[in-house]
């Protein structure tokens, strides 16, 4: 249910009167869109009764819109102390629905802030977006979803199949544990400032089961030696990890003259078993 019995002023009347100028060391690229960060908001599906963990909220443009779709809770993470002062008068607005936590995103497990069902949804920075959605990956099984957005050409690859120029390490990782849909493209001049690419709000959804079994640490370690040497064969990639690559590719069922984006997560998964003993 949309709460609509809160005014709120517009947000660049926010910005301007907390002097919250975005910093690009910060990533900082603020959507003023109201109708576009409602759609956002609602990329996931309906949030009533649902915890949301927000990261990098800025002004609070994302938030709000979050808040109005009638999520149960939301944690903002912000480390910009310029922005805890608005999320603060938001906060007031909605007494008991928004806690904001000062901290580096990156140093911490966002599972542990709110309870289930629980979901991530944010505009994330665009310069620790990948480590921030690895680290995640390692506890998907405690979300619901994740709404996300990235630049375009990050979310192609977490959407993207063999033997496409997209395809790599983040394409098996994300793929292994979620199913991943490109929801809709948001263009540079929705942003303050205007960011030189275009965006994408993707819909992660975790997967019950695992796509195929192995470690998550063993995977790892064959798509950074598989994808570290793109261009070259599996019997010249893998030999960081085996003395004998032709037996490896064997076992596993997989050509030693393929190369790494011809594989299926499937058989990348194979390959990690296989190392593990």
């Amino acid at each position: 249910m949309t709460d609509t019995t809160v005014t709120l002023p517009p947000l660049i009347d926010i910005i301007r009167r907390h002097g919250i100028d975005p910093r690009r060391s910060l990533g900082q690229n603020f959507l003023l869109d109201q109708n576009l960060t409602t759609r956002i908001a609602r990329s996931t599906g309906p949030l009533e009764g649902i915890n949301i963990v927000e990261i990098g909220p800025g002004p609070g443009g994302l938030t709000r819109a979050l808040l109005q779709q009638g999520a149960q809770k939301i944690v903002a993470i912000e480390r910009d102390s310029r922005c805890l002062d608005a999320l603060g008068d938001l906060g007031a607005a909605y007494p008991g629905r928004l806690e904001i936590v000062a901290a580096d995103a990156l140093k911490i497990d966002p599972v542990d802030l709110v309870p289930a069902p629980r979901r991530i949804i944010a505009n994330l920075p665009y310069n620790i977006a990948t480590p921030l959605l690895i680290g995640w990956l390692h506890r998907v099984e405690q979300w619901q979803c994740f709404g996300l957005m990235f630049q375009k050409e990050v979310a192609q690859r977490l959407a993207a199949k063999p033997r496409s120029k997209e395809y790599g390490r983040l394409s098996i990782l994300t793929q292994w544990l979620t199913e991943p849909a490109l929801a809709f493209d948001v263009p540079p001049g929705a942003f303050l400032p205007a960011p030189k690419v275009t965006s994408t709000v993707v819909r992660l959804t975790p997967r019950p089961e695992k796509l195929a079994p192995c470690r998550f640490e063993d995977l790892e370690k064959v798509t950074a030696a598989a994808f570290g040497q793109r261009r070259k064969m599996l019997r010249v990639s893998l030999k960081s990890l085996s003395n004998d690559t032709a037996q490896l590719c064997a076992d596993a069922e997989i050509e030693p003259t393929a190369r790494a984006e011809e594989l299926s997560v499937a058989q990348f998964c194979a390959i990690a078993r296989l190392i593990a003993r």
